[in-house]
């Protein structure tokens, strides 16, 4: 097996297992409340992390510990919002709504970093929003409440990515890592006196929780910051285009969910609308048409 191939099918199962907490979320919803939940489980991968990074904690540099804490306390707003959105919806929209955030992403690189989006972002982002109308409404129904939280951390997600770009150059992936993790735990502990708490030992909770923090924020963690540089950027967003795809089909068997025709057809716009913004340089390339290099 190459170098590449290893790495893709690490990225693949990193996928996968984010495909998978959209399910995961919706198990343990029953037994604890959104920002609770958040908290555990974040504070599960700071503790593994803090174990890991024992003996480096002190030469975490303060740039780091800064660049962390903001990315943090963004990170922890947004997935805290769209947990509350994934306990009002089904996993399946969820997933294909919180993929929106590759589409938000030019659109915050315009306002915070000034690079206006290219022709393929604007096809993209119309196709997209065709493609959430009919995810949402597929019988008329309008886009409820919960679909509107998970819309917001998406947006909220799109301006985190630009946020990261900007704040990891020069700095420890893993401190930063460890960092940044921590204040998510510790940003929806701060939301937890605004919330109705509800906390239920079940066994089911207690494998979520599990599962989240060793394998949705640790090992999701490490692999990605490990093993993309080994792969093109393109080859990378190709297979983490596929994770809302895995929510659908585990939400099928695991929690019995259909979307039905149209909300099929919905989230499939919603995927070619992503891989035409993500890829519209290659493809005018393969056209033989110029395109202007990215800064």
């Amino acid at each position: 097996m190459t170098i590449r191939s290893r790495a893709e099918l690490m990225l693949f199962a990193t996928t996968f297992i984010w495909g998978s907490t959209f399910v995961v979320v919706k198990v343990g919803s029953p037994d604890i409340s959104p920002s609770l939940f958040v908290a555990l489980r974040f504070g599960i991968g700071a503790v593994i992390f803090f174990l890991f990074l024992l003996k480096q904690l002190k030469f975490i540099e303060k740039h780091t510990i800064k660049s962390g804490i903001f990315l943090g306390v963004m990170l922890g707003i947004g997935i805290v919002i769209q947990n509350y959105g994934i306990y009002q919806t089904t996993a399946s929209k969820a997933a294909f709504i919180t993929g929106l955030m590759v589409i938000f992403t030019p659109l915050a690189q315009l306002i915070l970093e000034k690079r206006p989006p290219k022709i393929g972002n604007v096809v993209g982002i119309i196709i997209v929003t065709y493609g959430l109308y009919l995810l949402t409404s597929p019988t008329g129904e309008g886009i409820n409440f919960g679909d509107f939280l998970v819309l917001i951390s998406a947006m909220l997600f799109g301006v985190y990515i630009v946020y990261v770009d900007i704040h990891t150059k020069g700095k420890n992936p893993v401190h930063l890592s460890f960092v940044q993790v921590s204040m998510t735990a510790s940003t929806a502990l701060l939301i937890l006196p605004f919330e109705e708490i509800r906390f239920s030992a079940t066994d089911n909770l207690f494998i979520a929780l599990l599962y989240m923090g060793i394998f949705a924020t640790v090992l999701t963690t490490y692999s990605q910051t490990r093993f993309q540089k080994d792969t093109t950027p393109t080859r990378a967003v190709i297979i983490f285009t596929i994770e809302p795809v895995i929510a659908a089909v585990l939400a099928y068997f695991v929690l019995d969910e259909v979307l039905g025709s149209m909300g099929i057809i919905g989230g499939g716009l919603i995927i070619v609308g992503i891989l035409i913004s993500e890829f519209s340089d290659l493809i005018a390339i393969k056209l033989g048409l110029k395109v202007k290099p990215e800064e």
